[in-house]
């Protein structure tokens, strides 16, 4: 916000009164200044201006830019599923069903998927795009996929996902963990409990050196910041991993693609919590009365947000987007408010370019 001169005027002289300086206080003649004074100037004028989210971190290798895209899906320990453990909410255990040696989950829906067809899958898919640069400030970008999902059919073919990474020419990594398979079901499985996604992510920084080919990479990925891309009922295991995850500071960025179905009270408090990072979530008519609620939310807590992205991301940023016309739930992570959305998201955090 831009003070006027009158605001400007009386706000100056209650600071002189009280002995405070001002960043917009008449400044003395450069000559008058002392190096403390001109580097602390600088500082103040830095930290005024719109800073680059996620903020750059220091990498050191010698590992040289991939000379071709590498894509992988790896069984992992700390992966969502299988999963025995107790639903948060209830406290009654996940699979709640057994019959002829099976074991089966039921939905709050009441519908009942096998453990084995539905719950045993602990793949996930990695990406790291042609170009990636080790050496440069990188990003790992984590997909939670919604309802009705398989991570080769749907996250690699239709929605494309690991397309719209390369085509960005961002300096970022892909991390997607299959959950419940081709099933209408959100849970979150192991990453419902606190520091599971913590684990997970330890891991996948394993998996990414592999896949990378240099172990030295392991320390860049372990420190690369994460940014959340959920879809659909994707929501329900972001709003956990971001809560109660354990990689705290690390996660710079969350994005909702059609996904405020519930856990508004959760998003709201990691956005009031960290004032450093972005969120943005876009939406068509199933999830616009949740956003007009996170809305008033952020409204009552005076929280700036935005209803347009018209330029690039930074630091403390908050948009609720309206779908385009003509725009299906279905095709949401292909054509949203633009078309190829993560692309258009990666495209604006141009520190991290490739």
């Amino acid at each position: 916000m831009t003070a006027s001169p009158s605001w400007q005027s009386a706000a100056a002289g209650l600071a002189v009164a009280a002995g405070l300086a001002l960043p917009f206080a008449t400044p003395a003649s450069a000559a008058s200044k002392t190096p403390a004074m001109r580097d602390a100037q600088t500082s103040a004028v830095r930290e005024m201006q719109p800073q680059a989210v996620p903020k750059p971190h220091e990498v050191q290798s010698r590992s040289a830019p991939l000379a071709k895209a590498r894509t992988t899906l790896v069984p992992f320990q700390t992966a969502p599923f299988p999963y025995r453990g107790t639903i948060p909410t209830s406290g009654k255990p996940f699979l709640d069903v057994e019959q002829d040696g099976r074991r089966g989950h039921t939905t709050p829906f009441g519908r009942l998927y096998w453990e084995d067809e539905t719950y045993s899958d602990n793949r996930v898919l990695l990406h790291i795009p042609k170009g990636f640069d080790v050496r440069r400030p990188s990003l790992l970008l984590v997909f939670f996929h919604g309802h009705g999902a398989t991570l080769e059919r749907d996250v690699l073919r239709r929605q494309r996902v690991v397309e719209q990474i390369s085509r960005s020419g961002a300096n970022v990594a892909l991390i997607a963990p299959q959950f419940a398979v081709d099933a209408a079901d959100s849970s979150a499985g192991q990453f419902w409990q606190p520091g599971a996604f913590g684990r997970f992510m330890g891991e996948a920084a394993e998996e990414l050196a592999r896949l990378h080919g240099g172990p030295r990479a392991i320390r860049a990925f372990a420190a690369a910041p994460v940014i959340f891309v959920a879809y659909s009922g994707g929501y329900l295991a972001a709003a956990s991993s971001a809560m109660k995850g354990g990689i705290n500071k690390r996660l710079r960025g969350v994005v909702l693609l059609d996904a405020l179905y519930g856990e508004i009270g959760k998003f709201a408090s990691w956005i009031e919590s960290d004032r450093s990072a972005f969120f943005v979530s876009a939406y068509l008519g199933s999830t616009l009365q949740k956003n007009a609620e996170l809305a008033d939310i952020l409204s009552a807590r005076a929280i700036d947000y935005k209803t347009e992205l018209d330029h690039p991301l930074h630091q403390g940023d908050i948009a609720l987007l309206a779908g385009g016309e003509n725009v299906t739930h279905r095709s949401f992570v292909t054509e949203a408010w633009v078309d190829n959305p993560i692309e258009d998201l990666l495209r604006r955090l141009p520190a991290y370019r490739r």
